[in-house]
């Protein structure tokens, strides 16, 4: 072992490091365990940029429940239903399981860059976290747990494939699959308010709000690699889209908040250049 490759620590240690304390929150199986270690990782924590971990097995820890099935086999309820709306807020809330882990994932797994990028995603961690926990709670005001519906693991497949090149997982993650949040929850959010459903209506606008900021931090470390290696943006992310099978992403799209996360015009046009229609939100 590498002198500076540090193991993973032992379930139950409590290391000093902040991005040791991400593995280790990564790690954590059951929901409230993993959301407590995120809220116990604290801004006075010691912060080593160079540090680089051994990857230990397991990852991500996950509870057993909900079962994981292939994309197609997540049924399409009516929002005329508690239960439709329910499995709605579920399929969210398992989204914003995997974007808590996504955000420890790489708080840990990269190395060697500046100590406002892990403040970052560490910030990321943590609001990815209290949205799970707004729609958690939503979910058992209407009868439901989170476990209660079966749930797909396209989040995290993406990031099984980028595990190795951070320019990737910030242009394929952040900036294409979260960013498809961008686009879906203006829909979403009129769903559920047009089936009277205020309360889930305004969680989505919260998640929303937030989102913003965190595709935004995906723009700027993506950006900021790319200046680093003297690539085009736009050039770089069509290469790298090729190169790991990015799915090839549909309109229509929310403009205003796209622009609002960082995408600028050159980029905006690449995303329309092959749409059958352009949208203009």
């Amino acid at each position: 072992m590498d002198s500076n490759t540090m193991p993973a620590m032992p379930r139950g240690h409590v290391d000093d490091c902040l991005r040791g304390q991400a593995l280790a929150a990564l790690a954590a199986q059951e929901w409230p365990e993993k959301m407590a270690a995120v809220r116990g990782i604290a801004d006075s924590a010691l912060l080593d940029c160079q540090r680089e971990f051994a990857a230990p097995a397991g990852l991500p820890g996950r509870p057993q429940r909900p079962e994981l099935v292939a994309p197609a086999q997540v049924k399409h309820r009516s929002m005329a239903t508690v239960e439709g709306r329910a499995a709605l807020l579920h399929a969210l809330a398992h989204i914003e399981f995997n974007a808590v882990n996504l955000a420890l994932d790489v708080l840990w797994r990269f190395a060697g860059m500046p100590e406002t990028f892990y403040r970052d995603w560490l910030r990321v961690a943590r609001e990815e976290a209290y949205h799970f926990d707004l729609l958690r709670q939503r979910l058992v005001a209407l009868g439901h747990a989170y476990g209660d519906f079966p749930a797909h693991n396209g989040l995290w497949d993406m990031a099984e494939r980028t595990s190795a090149d951070l320019l990737a997982r910030l242009a394929l993650v952040p900036r294409t699959l979260e960013a498809r949040g961008l686009d879906a929850s203006p829909m979403i959010r009129n769903k559920l308010a047009g089936a009277g459903d205020a309360e889930s209506a305004a969680i989505v606008d919260i998640i929303l709000r937030d989102e913003i900021g965190h595709v935004a931090i995906g723009n700027q470390w993506f950006k900021h690699l790319c200046a680093q290696a003297g690539k085009e943006p736009v050039a770089c992310y069509a290469e790298l889209a090729q190169r790991y099978g990015a799915p090839r992403l549909r309109g229509p799209f929310n403009l205003e908040a796209r622009r609002a996360a960082g995408f600028d015009d050159a980029e905006l046009a690449a995303l329309q250049a092959d749409q059958p229609e352009v949208n203009s939100r």
